[in-house]
């Protein structure tokens, strides 16, 4: 089996990855997300010290080989949304082409995924991450501000859209051979009762692991209470019915380099 240390516990503290901070802008807005660009200081998705051009991402991985030499997986995490970016595209055929001993992942909010997915196929991807936080449209309109797909969606009507691209992308990617997982925000009194529906459902879609992530009280959400430890422990429990459950995410940066289980820096933190 493929290797990745975001996919295998067993991978997590002996494999390396690094991600390439190519994908700046995003098609939707979650009330929990905040990006960050020029930051080098905090550790969570959405955060990148600095955008590279596409052109650069060759030199880039040369570098972050030299650093590590474990790394065995290029992924592509933002800080916006990957399949928004055609950036993203160039990178990977580009990094296939020169590194074709590397395996390639990608993390995406799934609304592009059903239509930009032969692409991905085209390009090798190995490894896919959809965030999925809710089943319900009306649970995701609290979620999700907006959705922008040819015009803005709001709203129910947004929530509707992205739910449904997301299980449809995974319904395709994982037929198509690629390893899926589901990434879900848990945010007490919002999604939390959504959490074991998302887990059967995704499943039956043929994700085939499921990490739940605890609220950093971020943007619309600030103030909001994160959860504590059994209530992520008990959402574990209860979705481990229906999807096997990943316990050490890290909540990576989308320049994240190294491996996750002995510890994390950034090209820029190794130069600076």
């Amino acid at each position: 089996m493929l290797r990745h240390p975001c996919f295998d516990e067993t991978a997590h503290r002996i494999v390396g990855r690094v991600h390439l901070p190519v994908a700046p802008k995003c098609n939707i807005r979650c009330a929990y997300c905040e990006p960050k660009i020029g930051c080098v200081n905090e550790r969570r998705p959405g955060v990148s010290a600095v955008i590279i051009p596409a052109s650069e991402a060759v030199d880039y991985v040369k570098m972050a080989l030299t650093f590590e030499p474990r790394i065995e997986v290029v992924g592509i995490a933002g800080p916006g949304d990957p399949l928004a970016n055609e950036e993203t595209f160039e990178t990977l055929f580009s990094i296939r082409k020169h590194f074709p001993e590397l395996k390639l992942c990608l993390a995406t909010n799934g609304l592009l995924l059903p239509e930009k997915l032969p692409m991905l196929i085209k390009a090798g991807i190995n490894f896919l991450t959809v965030t999925v936080n809710f089943i319900n449209p009306e649970v995701g309109a609290k979620i999700v501000r907006f959705v922008k797909n040819k015009k803005l969606l709001m709203g129910v009507e947004g929530a509707k859209l992205l739910v449904s691209r997301q299980l449809e992308g995974i319904a395709m990617a994982s037929e198509a051979g690629i390893r899926v997982k589901v990434n879900t925000v848990f945010i007490p009194e919002v999604n939390d009762k959504e959490i074991p529906e998302i887990a059967r459902v995704v499943s039956f879609m043929g994700a085939s692991l499921m990490n739940i992530i605890p609220l950093i009280p971020l943007g619309d959400f600030k103030g909001h209470r994160a959860p504590t430890t059994e209530e992520i422990e008990e959402a574990r429990r209860l979705a481990g019915r229906f999807i096997k459950q990943f316990t050490l995410c890290k909540r990576c940066r989308a320049d994240a380099l190294g491996v996750p289980g002995d510890g994390d820096t950034t090209l820029c933190a190794v130069c600076a």
